[in-house]
């Protein structure tokens, strides 16, 4: 059985190698250096912090994968916008109907939300198929960035 549960500090050895096996996978297009992954899921495992929430998702006690979520008002809908920033399950986990439960438990958490929003490459075709079942649909904007250290 499926459950999920917020990340706590404990967590990290646990939470890091899925981040790690995440940010080696088509589902990114640049690398994430090392250090950025921890100050992440330091936020992430921080109950102070309002701008990051991270989620565990567990199969009975076993680490199935992980979650970060974030939220901001979004002018286009006029209320709350959800961004999945990451969702990972353990290649043993896929194909169970995991990444729908998932989804399915974002939008139970958030019943305000007027949007739900994420990011996917055209090569990850597990996923882009997962989200078009869901119905999700392309938001057809170039995304422009000023990253800074």
């Amino acid at each position: 059985m499926l459950t999920f549960r917020e990340m706590t500090a404990d967590d990290h050895n646990l939470v890091l190698p899925m981040v790690e096996a995440f940010y080696a996978t088509d589902a990114v297009e640049h690398p994430v250096p090392r250090t950025v992954m921890e100050r992440t899921f330091a936020a992430a495992a921080d109950p102070a912090e309002t701008g990051l929430r991270g989620v565990l998702m567990l199969e009975d006690s076993a680490p199935a994968g992980y979650i970060y979520l974030t939220t901001c008002y979004s002018c286009e809908v006029g209320g709350t916008c959800v961004i999945l920033e990451e969702l990972f399950l353990w290649d043993q986990y896929q194909g169970k109907g995991y990444g729908k439960r998932a989804l399915d438990w974002i939008m139970e958490q958030y019943p305000q939300c007027r949007r739900l929003r994420l990011e996917v490459t055209q090569v990850n075709q597990r996923a882009v198929h997962l989200y078009e079942k869901c119905g999700f649909t392309y938001l057809r904007y170039d995304q422009m960035v000023l990253d800074r250290p």
